[in-house]
């Protein structure tokens, strides 16, 4: 066997201005990577590798020469691997400084080695007997842009909607989330806010007391990421459940995640493979969780349709019924068209509907 690894770049342009507490995007630049073998190259694995800026801690102005040195050296030293080999080298800890390449690796690598049809696990979701309950996503904008969001998402049967907050005034923030309680009551609608580490120590007490007033089922990232001692402290007191997002970002270590968990206890991680060095790292992440009690949801972090696949198909390897993070799928207007759907609040995989891969058949 010779293998080998391509790289593939592409620019997702937003069908708006996404908006978080971080700033706005109109373009995500990804970089697909296509593996094969030399001697069949009509069968291939893909995977996707988008980090975020602001986010991913490997993203800088580099990035694009890093990724195409990696893949490089990597097709160097894979040659005369043989395919089921492959797993180890790119869960080599040379590449943990790179969490959105393995993240990419080792899903085009578990899509080839399935035989290169985009079923990176044989499971009830992929076998179209169950679908993801996921959350509408509703994005930071001025009040009219957002409550005609929370409209749409409702009218489409979500059960669960999770809102960016941080971004507006905190006043009229609150004054949207009264207005979704008004219409949707607390037996009806699950709500979650995302405030992307947006307040700050001291403000953040007194702000979910506020919060606490609608029923939520839980806020992300209440303060910044790398405050541990604060964090345990809010985790202690706080009204509403608090669930680490940014907090597990550049955590490798079992020893070290399984301690983070342990002093900070929070109520939920949200789990991103892109951001946290793919979906053994994610898995890791579980086993720790739920030795502690610790409950969990996952999360795509933009990817486009071949991201969102890997990440959907690996998190129907768990009996899940809480909402999941799965929906981003629909941002973008040349994203990769796909089987993946969402109908009635759930995410579902659809094989009648084919893979538009004319991009990689280049």
């Amino acid at each position: 066997m010779s293998l080998k690894l391509e790289v593939i770049p592409h620019t997702l342009n937003f069908k708006f201005d996404a908006r978080t507490s971080r700033g706005a995007m109109q373009q995500h630049q990804v970089y697909y990577f296509k593996l094969y073998n030399t001697r069949q190259k009509e069968i291939f694995g893909l995977g996707e590798c988008a980090p975020l800026p602001g986010l991913s801690l490997e993203h800088h102005p580099d990035f694009r020469k890093q990724v195409f040195r990696q893949i490089e050296y990597l097709n160097r030293n894979i040659q005369e691997v043989d395919l089921p080999d492959l797993k180890s080298i790119i869960y080599n800890s040379d590449l943990k400084s790179f969490p959105s390449v393995v993240f990419g690796l080792e899903s085009a690598w578990r899509d080839l080695l399935a035989g290169g049809k985009r079923i990176l696990f044989n499971n009830a979701f992929t076998q179209q007997k169950n679908g993801i309950p996921i959350n509408g996503l509703i994005w930071m904008g001025d009040k009219h842009f957002m409550q005609e969001q929370i409209k749409k998402k409702l009218q489409e049967g979500y059960a669960c909607l999770k809102l960016k907050i941080g971004g507006l005034d905190f006043n009229t923030e609150l004054e949207i989330l009264k207005a979704i309680r008004k219409v949707a009551g607390a037996e009806h609608l699950t709500i979650r806010v995302d405030a992307n580490g947006a307040f700050s120590p001291a403000e953040a007490l007194p702000k979910l007391e506020k919060l606490a007033a609608f029923n939520l089922h839980s806020i992300e990232q209440p303060i910044r990421a790398g405050q541990a001692a604060e964090m345990q402290r809010l985790c202690k007191v706080t009204p509403v459940p608090i669930a680490l997002d940014e907090e597990l970002i550049g955590v490798t270590g079992i020893d070290q995640k399984e301690i983070l968990l342990r002093e900070i206890a929070p109520a939920y991680i949200i789990l991103k493979p892109t951001l946290l060095g793919g979906l053994q790292a994610t898995e890791e992440w579980i086993n720790i969780a739920s030795q502690l009690g610790i409950d969990w949801w996952i999360t795509s972090a933009l990817e486009s349709n071949i991201g969102l696949n890997a990440i959907s198909q690996f998190t129907a390897q768990y009996p899940v019924t809480r909402e999941q993070g799965l929906g981003t799928g629909q941002l973008y207007h040349n994203n990769i068209s796909s089987p993946l759907s969402i109908k009635q609040g759930k995410l579902y995989y659809e094989r009648e509907k084919k893979w538009d891969l004319d991009l990689f058949r280049k």
